[in-house]
Parts: C-alpha cells; sequence; structure tokens
C-alpha cells in the first residue's frame, strides 16, 4: 500500500505527525509513505526513517491556488491507495481528490463533504492533537477509544558525526565571526554577534538549550529576563548556554544574552537565526537538557530524548504537550487555550501566568533532571 500524507506547516505539529507514520507501519507493515510537506521540513522527514521521501509542497501557508493544486495533484495520479489529510482546511483536501486517490481521510473540517471519502467526525473524542493524527491510522470501525489509544513517540533519528560536524562548522566560520541585524517591531534594528572563539569558548562547559521564542507572540513566552537570570545560576554552577530560535527570536536572544553580567555573557551563544533546522536538531540533541516556551522546537528537544522543562501559559499542555517522558511541563493556571497573542500584563506583551513562573521554579524541577 502506498500511502500519500498532507503535512501540517508548523514545526511542533510535524513532530505530532510522526506518531501517525509509525502507527501506520503498524497497520500496514508494507506500506511506503510520501509526505506532501513544505520545503523547510525536508530536514525533519530525513531523521524519521517510516517516511519514504518527502515531497515538495510548492504553496505557501493560507494560499488557495487551486490551479496550482489541481496541477500537482494531477502529477500524483496513479501512485497511491489511501490519502490522509492532517490539516482542517477546505483547500488541503483538493490535491488528493485531483490525484484520484481512491482513500481520502481526514477530519471533518470546513465542508469538506465531497472531498474526502472517509470522513471522521468525532474529533472532539481525541482531545490531544496526537491523538486526532494517530486515529487517522486505524480503519473505520477500527479506532480504539482516547484511553486505549497506543501513542508511539515521535522521534528523529540523530548521527553522533553529524552533530561533531555541525559544531565544527561554527568552530571554523571564514573570518571567525558573523554579524547580522535583525529588524523589531519598533523598526530598530538590533546587531547580532555570533563568534568562533566565543562558541568555542563556551564549548568547554556542558551546554543547556534555551528557546525563547515563540511563533504566535509573546504571550506565549516566558520573560527574558527570567530566562536570563536562570541563565546566570546555570553559568555560575559551571554550563554554558545555547539560545536556539529563527530570526524571529534573534532579539529575545540578545535580550537575555545582554541582561546577563558582562562577565557571564561569553558563556551565553546566541544562536537564533544563525543555524539551518537541521543544525539546530544537531546541537540540540547535543545539549545536556533544555529549557523551552511551548514551540516547535520544544517538541524537537523532546523527539531527540532531550531533558526538558516546559513552561507554559495561555497554551494548554493538555493539547499539544511534549511527547517524552523526559519533560517535565509548570504551568500555573488551569483550563484550555487562550487565544492571545500579546498579553496587557507587561510592556513586553508577557502573560501574567508566564511572568509568575520564577527562575528559582524552574531551576527546582531542572536540577534533577541534570543528576539524572
Amino acid at each position: 500500500m502506498n500511502i500519500l500524507i498532507i503535512a501540517p506547516s508548523w514545526v511542533g505539529d510535524m513532530m505530532m505527525s510522526h506518531s501517525l507514520y509509525q502507527t501506520l507501519k503498524q497497520q500496514y507493515p508494507d506500506c511506503q509513505i510520501d509526505v506532501l510537506a513544505p520545503n523547510w521540513c525536508k530536514p525533519l522527514l530525513a531523521r524519521m526513517p517510516e517516511v519514504r521521501q518527502a515531497l515538495t509542497m510548492p504553496i505557501g501557508h493560507g494560499a488557495f491556488s487551486l490551479g496550482e493544486r489541481y496541477k500537482i495533484g494531477k502529477s500524483l495520479r496513479n501512485q497511491y491507495d489511501l490519502a490522509i489529510v492532517l490539516p482542517n482546511s477546505l483547500k488541503s483536501a483538493f490535491i488528493p481528490l485531483f490525484a484520484k486517490i481512491p482513500v481520502r481521510r481526514g477530519w471533518k473540517g470546513e465542508s469538506r463533504y465531497c472531498l474526502l471519502n472517509d470522513l471522521r467526525s468525532n474529533k472532539h473524542d481525541y482531545p490531544m492533537m496526537v491523538q486526532r493524527y494517530v486515529a487517522l491510522g486505524y480503519e473505520k470501525g477500527k479506532i480504539p477509544t482516547a484511553q486505549n489509544l497506543n501513542i508511539p513517540t515521535p522521534y528523529l533519528t540523530v548521527d553522533e558525526s553529524a552533530v561533531q560536524k555541525t559544531k565544527e562548522i561554527l568552530l571554523t566560520i571564514p573570518n571567525g565571526i558573523v554579524r547580522g541585524f535583525a529588524p523589531v517591531a519598533s523598526n530598530v534594528e538590533i546587531p547580532t554577534e555570533f563568534s568562533t572563539a566565543q562558541f568555542a569558548l563556551a564549548e568547554n562547559r556542558p551546554a543547556i538549550g534555551f528557546c525563547p521564542g515563540a511563533e504566535f507572540g509573546p504571550a506565549k513566552r516566558w520573560p527574558h529576563y527570567h530566562y536570563a537570570k536562570l541563565a546566570e545560576r546555570l553559568i555560575e554552577q559551571g554550563y554554558s548556554i545555547r539560545l536556539f530560535g529563527s530570526n524571529k527570536d534573534v532579539e529575545v536572544g540578545e535580550q537575555i544574552r545582554l541582561s546577563l553580567p558582562e562577565s557571564l555573557q561569553h558563556y551565553c551563544v546566541n544562536l537564533a537565526g544563525q543555524t539551518e533546522l537541521n543544525q539546530a536538531v544537531d546541537l540540540i540533541a547535543d545539549c545536556t537538557a533544555m529549557v523551552t516556551n511551548d514551540s516547535g522546537l520544544m517538541h524537537i528537544a523532546a523527539a531527540v530524548g532531550r531533558p526538558l522543562v516546559a513552561v507554559y501559559g495561555p497554551t494548554s499542555p493538555e493539547y499539544t504537550p511534549p511527547l517524552s517522558d523526559k519533560a517535565v511541563i509548570i504551568r500555573l493556571i488551569k483550563g484550555g487555550l487562550i487565544k492571545i497573542r500579546k498579553g496587557a500584563d507587561s510592556a513586553e506583551g508577557y502573560h501574567q501566568s508566564l511572568i509568575d513562573i520564577t527562575p528559582e521554579m524552574v531551576l527546582e524541577k531542572l536540577m534533577p533532571l541534570l543528576a539524572n
């Protein structure tokens, strides 16, 4: 059986989809799984052994582009027996239809009745996103209840030689230095600097990784000054700090680094925007432990088996928790998702529930993970 997956467009969702691929291999041992996904996903999919190949999805997130979807679907005809559509949007279901794939499976959403012929409508019986993904790996009438559903843990393969090669690349950048400028909301550019000498110095210590960014704004972020205080405590104990993130996270990384006493700043390396996703995976896998917001990188840290402390505020760990037995979650409020991108509780837009999580609370949870 050949299976086409229409993949999600976010890092965390992509990582959770790996539980589905493992389930499909359990249900159909001889199946071949191809995943239609944005190009940035390919480094992650290449580390999932269950995936035969990643097919490029050239249409940007949010674009309808029906004509382009028809061309893609037509190019995939006579290749697949089953399509599974993970996004809930109407537009995401067109390609399997145009590809004339006999079985087109997905959850009810956005009036897709005529596009999917194996439509599941009891989504609310599966409160976690990963449960919803895994449930699509079963035939209708054979789906276990949420309580009995086996969730394979997402994982990414890590090659130690590749990790060392990534570190060597950062230690041998031409001229020994990379400089960049990150635009921020105020239209002021924040200068950033990453030097090979700084990375080499920090490499003399075991590294703790921080993921201080969040895709949907500061309300999901643990305050930068809390990260800085925690970094100070850890550096004093003999660790170095690696700050991970995309170009959007350069500013918050610099806020953390520059909030440290000057004598300690060289033990805190801001890698946000300086690495490709594949390199970030390698460097996260090389960390002793991680401290992270609810973010896509949190799910990557869990998938490479790093002990981690995840801080949650308006988002709910009941829906998208880190899928790892080495993860500790801190959340001070109860209830489901609060849809907010910028809080009114601070000038920076942080949410009070995250402001209230102190560095001491995180350190208390982190120390047993480091001891083990």
